[in-house]
């Protein structure tokens, strides 16, 4: 608890800050707080910054590092109070990232880094403020007035965070108005708006690309790739050919490999693939990489087709690159008859060898790269057929050893394993590597522009390399910077790590950052869009803190989703001066901006709930609600309510319930503050209790868990799942929660059956000759994929975003239309925070 503003030692901490250059109000906020208090402190004395005449920036800067930085060793606090004092931050934005430096990296400081990563220097006049705002909201795929926020935080997702605040925002509003014009104006554009309306879901993902044609697509990095047909090829001929097979579309691809669950950084490549076919008019297949059956499963498959799906995208087609197996083994067959590929013998140790060790020494040809085409050629049968066992012989590709570049150097095209396959079953004991497929298939398939991210430009050299040395079309592979999220971890050993040992439930636990994760902690899949949209795309990779991410999420949803009154962690108030029976029913706006929404009614009766944190028995100055000989206002009630008296749990002394009384006569008093409610009126069946309420803290401590000793397992939070029993939601939310399903699955299936139509009319083989299978089990588009019970979202009025949880068993659900929603026996009601309010760090006052 806070020292109390006028206590002896709080007085003279107040007369310390104001020394440094702190006003009076400055100095007492910077004192309220124990912690960051004696923090501040330190700092002062140890520095002896009352003797420096310091300016009243500074102090404040030094007050803020107090509250960011009191977790920070002496010698990384200094270090920060160094760089205040000799003017390198100069905002309190600076400071706050500093702090966040230093704790990730002790001294000592790289100061170049240091400066890079706190914008040290970073200066931009207001014209070249504006030029690159106007840039930047161009290559967009924004779409109105609505993303303004999700700009803004997109541009301060690169170094403008550092601009002055009102001048980005000025400028983004500005770029906004030449777009899309007059704010008041594109307000007018939208339908009348109608009560009890549904809010239609944004169009598919492919529409809203396809609809701007100044967008992320059409400038930048994707507006520079090549039209289709200029990628090089080695014989005029296969450019003709190519042209003819795609009739000059543009044809992309989304090439997973099903061993594992998609997460946040695929979103991006999604969002390219299918985004930039779609904005050209073009097609996307969806193309399973299964050339490792060791490491594939099914559920991988059914996964990756249903996340993108619900990503918006629908596949042009559904291609396996074991569709190819038998014409990769005749091109296989046809490198070595060209004597550019040959069996090696050696093992991982020796080839290693061969590439100059650990020592980085010249590399030499291995004793099998001369051996005669024949004699390859039978080798490479006697692999097919099973003579060899693993990592007894594989095929190598005859590259450049002396290239400066690693994917030159002999790559491996084939392997033995002793393992059957999802598709061909026990007809193969060879199976191609990616770097023998991938190009290979991206040429069966006319791809016009393999995009890929920059981990893969090393092997651009080998893709292009191979397609010439076989003579066949060869796409054009660019590449673009990956997404990643700090705070969290994507690798695939890792995630199955925490759900073995139990750190997690499963691939899906909200906690994570897997796509199925992040659906069922309920983000729409339109705010994962939104957020990678407003990121642009470049050569540049993009990391990106999770609480961006979720200011994306909070942005999106502010405007979108109703709002009920909820109190999370009830009390009891009983109104004295209301009769028994009293009951008085209130219609309330689901959304006070959004009347497409509709209305709720809501019971007020004499005995309602309110949250635990809107009453204190110690009432302040700063403290606006429920206390002691107080008047608050209920939200949406007719009239305040004033304190009368309370009752407390002898053995704990907790307030268990309150007494207040109605200010229901007379003129009204005008509250200063109101407090969410909800009413008991067990005819109505209010309020509906949730079972369980799940908050999710971030799973990890730190932004970096990879640099955690010994192991990322060290950084885990042991916090970061919050479980709430018995919170309280008004009733509107049973008419809510059924029309939001019934409304989805309508949705799902008027898309599902225009996907099913379209795969009908693109049916037939990719190349001619290739096999379908009588067992073949291509996931399908079904509605089913579309909708789960994370589609029922709500803003708790001042709480948070909330969705509802799989795990949650609503019988009303799945009862006919015309059946009145509500609890039924055997309910149980389960809500996950989606995300935190904005407004979360004020609500103490």
């Amino acid at each position: 608890m806070a020292p109390k503003v006028d206590a002896p030692e709080t007085a003279e901490l107040i007369e310390l800050f104001k020394k440094i250059g702190l006003t009076q109000s400055k100095a007492a906020e910077a004192a309220k707080s124990p912690k960051s208090a004696a923090t501040l402190r330190n700092i002062i004395e140890s520095h002896d910054l009352v003797n420096k005449q310091l300016d009243d920036k500074q102090a404040v800067l030094l007050a803020t590092l107090a509250v960011q930085g009191n977790k920070l060793g002496d010698a990384e606090r200094s270090y920060a109070v160094d760089a205040i004092l000799d003017g390198r931050l100069k905002t309190t934005d600076q400071v706050s990232e500093a702090a966040k430096y230093l704790d990730a990296h002790p001294t000592p400081v790289n100061d170049a880094d240091f400066d890079l990563g706190c914008g040290v220097g970073f200066a931009v006049t207001a014209e070249e403020l504006v030029n690159r705002v106007r840039d930047y909201i161009a290559s967009s795929a924004h779409t109105g007035w609505n993303n303004l926020g999700v700009a803004i935080g997109g541009l301060k997702s690169t170094d403008l965070r550092w601009a002055n605040p009102l001048e980005l925002k000025n400028a983004v509003e500005s770029a906004f108005t030449e777009k899309f014009g007059a704010k008041e104006a594109a307000k007018l554009k939208g339908k009348e708006p109608k009560k009890e309306a549904a809010v239609k879901p944004s169009a598919s993902a492919e529409q809203s690309a396809a609809s701007s044609s100044r967008s992320v697509f059409s400038e930048g990095f994707l507006g520079h790739l090549h039209k289709v047909g200029e990628n090089p090829q080695i014989h005029p001929r296969l450019r003709d050919q190519h042209l003819a097979a795609t009739k000059g579309v543009v044809h992309t691809r989304f090439p997973p490999e099903p061993n594992g669950y998609l997460h946040i950084g695929h979103s991006k490549a999604i969002f390219v693939n299918f985004g930039y076919a779609a904005h050209h008019g073009g097609h996307c297949y969806l193309r399973y990489d299964d050339t490792n059956p060791e490491a594939e499963e099914g559920r991988y498959f059914e996964s990756i087709l249903e996340t993108v799906r619900w990503l918006g995208f629908e596949p042009w087609k559904i291609t396996y690159s074991s569709d190819y197996f038998d014409q990769l083994y005749e091109l296989a067959v046809e490198l070595i008859r060209r004597d550019k590929g040959y069996i090696c013998h050696c093992s991982a140790e020796e080839i290693f060898a061969n590439r100059g060790g650990e020592e980085r020494g010249p590399r030499k040809a291995c004793a099998h790269r001369t051996r005669p085409v024949e004699e390859s050629l039978a080798e490479f049968e006697k692999m097919r057929d099973g003579t060899y066992q693993p990592g007894q012989a594989i095929l190598r590709m005859k590259q450049d050893l002396e290239s400066g570049n690693t994917m030159m150097w002999d790559l491996v095209a084939y392997r033995v394993l002793n393992s059957p396959h999802h598709r061909t079953g026990s007809k193969w004991r060879i199976y191609p590597t990616y770097d023998f497929t991938h190009c290979l298939c991206d040429s069966f398939e006319n791809i016009t522009h393999s995009l890929c991210t920059t981990e893969f430009i090393a092997s651009r050299e080998s893709y292009e390399w191979l397609c010439d040395a076989l003579e066949v079309y060869k796409p054009r592979q660019s590449e673009y910077g990956r997404l990643n999220v700090t705070g969290t971890i994507m690798s695939k050993r890792k995630i199955l790590q925490l759900v073995k040992e139990k750190h997690v439930k499963d691939w899906d636990d909200p906690r994570l950052y897997t796509l199925i994760a992040l659906r069922r902690r309920g983000i729409p899949p339109g705010a994962i869009l939104s957020f990678v949209s407003s990121l642009g795309v470049s050569t540049s990779a993009t990391n990106i803190q999770a609480v961006r991410f979720e200011q994306t999420i909070r942005q999106y949803l502010e405007g979108a989703v109703p709002r009920l009154l909820m109190v999370l962690r009830p009390l009891k108030v009983t109104i004295e001066n209301l009769s028994e029976d009293f009951l008085l029913w209130l219609e309330k706006p689901l959304h006070p901006k959004v009347p497409e929404l509709g209305s709720s009614k809501v019971p007020l009766t004499r005995t309602i709930y309110i949250d635990e944190d809107d009453f204190r028995l110690e009432d302040s100055k700063d403290y606006f609600r429920l206390a002691p000989g107080k008047t608050v206002g209920l939200f949406q009630a007719p009239w305040p309510i004033t304190y009368v008296s309370h009752a407390t749990d002898s053995a704990t002394g907790k307030v268990t319930e309150i007494t207040c009384r109605a200010e229901n006569e007379g003129a009204p008093k005008k509250p200063k503050a109101f407090i969410q409610w909800v009413a008991e009126h067990r005819a109505s069946g209010s309020p509906v209790v949730v079972d369980e309420t799940r908050i999710f803290h971030q799973l990890f401590k730190s932004e970096n868990p990879s640099a955690a000793a010994p192991d990322f397992r060290a950084d885990i939070n042991p916090d970061s799942l919050e479980v709430v029993k018995g919170a309280m939601v008004e009733i509107g939310f049973w008419r809510l929660a059924k029309k939001a399903y019934i409304d989805a699955k309508t949705e799902s299936k008027k898309r599902t059956d225009a996907a099913l139509k379209a795969t009908a009319e693109a049916s037939g083989p990719v190349v001619q000759g290739a096999p379908t299978y009588e067992h073949d089990d291509t996931p399908k588009a079904t509605s089913e994929q579309l909708v789960g019970k994370e589609c029922i979202r709500f803003q708790g009025l001042r709480v948070a975003y909330f969705a509802v949880d799989k795990e949650a068993k609503l019988a009303s659900l799945v009862e006919p239309e015309n059946f009145e929603a509500g609890r039924r026996d055997g309910d149980f009601l389960v809500l996950n925070r989606i995300v935190s309010l904005k407004e979360d760090s004020g609500k103490s006052t």
